[in-house]
């Protein structure tokens, strides 16, 4: 399958599993450049586990991507493809009796191009998760040929979820922005999450972008971001990555 998609200053955001983070850091980098004064897409083109009001699916994350941008943009144009089991969409196109749409999400894409400067693209769980039976989310981060960041655990086995991770990406000659570190324990006695970082950093030869903490205060659903997360990311010149 062979869908054309213009070039555009953005980022596409990945992980290393589902339930890591990505939606968070993905808004906080939104919201970070739509405070710079940016003209900030946000897309989620692939969710899943949506709940159903009056008759129409809404995925959280999308609406949280949506405030993160001062919520500019509408549901079907962030998120284009929605089912409602938690599940992978090829699992969910069969049991739902729907097909993901790639035309529509296509299109949404350009449109979201057309009046932002910059686009945060959020990814669907890990980089092989199957969108139909012969595309999957790497397939489609090709397409778009943004840098790919890519969030990975703090704890015990990030190690080889992320190093997997990023032979996959670089098997596809994506350019690999680096990565984020998320949910990191500053007060852990855990050897492995202590190191984790630095082994990633020098067995993949990729660069740590950032190591964001853990907060049990924040909650997407309420739009509550932590605080230290935001300091951290501030940190990082996302409109510079390559």
């Amino acid at each position: 399958m062979c869908l054309r998609q213009n070039k555009k200053n953005g980022l596409f955001i990945t992980a290393t599993d589902t339930g890591v983070g990505k939606t968070l850091i993905a808004g906080i980098i939104a919201k970070l450049l739509t405070q710079q004064g940016k003209s900030v897409g946000v897309f989620k083109p692939f969710a899943t586990g949506c709940r159903s009001v009056r008759g129409k699916l809404i995925s959280e994350d999308a609406e949280f991507l949506n405030w993160c941008i001062d919520n500019k943009l509408t549901q079907d144009i962030i998120s284009p493809v929605r089912f409602r089991i938690p599940a992978s969409p090829l699992a969910c196109e069969k049991a739902e009796n729907k097909k993901a749409d790639l035309k529509k999400v296509f299109a949404a894409y350009k449109y979201i191009c057309r009046n932002n400067d910059f686009v945060i693209v959020e990814g669907i769980g890990g980089v092989k998760v199957p969108i139909t039976s012969n595309y999957d989310v790497l397939d489609y981060a090709t397409v778009l040929k943004l840098p790919v960041v890519v969030v990975a655990r703090a704890k015990l086995g990030t190690i080889n979820h992320t190093l997997l991770t990023i032979e996959a990406i670089r098997q596809k000659g994506l350019s690999l922005a680096g990565i984020v570190i998320n949910g990191y324990d500053d007060a852990t006695k855990d050897y492995a999450e202590k190191t984790n970082a630095e082994i990633i950093r020098k067995l993949a030869k990729v660069r740590i972008l950032a190591v964001v903490p853990f907060d049990k205060k924040i909650n997407i659903a309420k739009k509550i971001i932590s605080s230290k997360a935001f300091e951290v990311l501030r940190k990082v010149d996302w409109l510079k990555l390559k």
